[in-house]
């Protein structure tokens, strides 16, 4: 099972966009609201979430994703379940993945340090003790790490096909991105 976190304020197309390439490719994935069951994202587009925090069973976890959206991060960084759950994950060797100003959590929380990741431009001082990197799809996979990092919205497809590779093969990733004809 794929998480994507979900707090107030979060960029919907980084969230959006990965969830249904995910599905596409066959993922089990789940939208979580950290505050109910739906959520407003930050251009006030209302997603009735699969799941609240409280439902993330990490023993079912195949990855965490945080989607960016500066309000969302912010309120992503300011939920303490949030950061316990990233940290265990972390520690158990379940894969993280993050775009946009999301990255910057995961280096506040120092779980970035010595890894390959990119965040928005700009940012990249806030990711503490990583190696800040970049890539022509605007994608970074350290794969050694369990890691992957986007951009920002425009690298949302990107980002989500990414996962789909990751999580279910190149293949798998091929398939989903020739039905989208991108």
């Amino acid at each position: 099972m794929v998480y994507i976190l979900l707090a107030p304020g979060f960029e919907e197309a980084e969230a959006l966009v990965p969830a249904d390439l995910l599905r596409r490719g066959g993922v089990e994935t789940a939208l979580v609201s950290t505050d109910g069951a739906v959520v407003a994202g930050g251009r006030q587009i209302t997603i009735k979430a699969d799941l609240t925090l409280d439902q993330v069973e990490l023993d079912r976890a195949d990855m965490l994703v945080l989607p960016g959206g500066g309000v969302g991060v912010q309120k992503l960084g300011q939920e303490p379940t949030v950061e316990k759950l990233v940290r265990e994950a972390a520690k158990r060797g379940i894969p993280l993945a993050a775009i946009c100003a999301a990255p910057t959590l995961l280096g506040r929380w120092g779980l970035l340090e010595g890894r390959r990741a990119i965040c928005y431009p700009g940012m990249e001082g806030q990711m503490n003790g990583a190696v800040a990197a970049d890539s022509p799809s605007h994608v970074v996979v350290d794969g050694p790490a369990k890691l992957i990092t986007g951009q920002a919205a425009g690298s949302a497809f990107d980002f989500g096909l990414a996962l789909v590779e990751y999580l279910a093969g190149r293949e798998r990733a091929e398939e989903v991105r020739a039905s989208i004809c991108y």
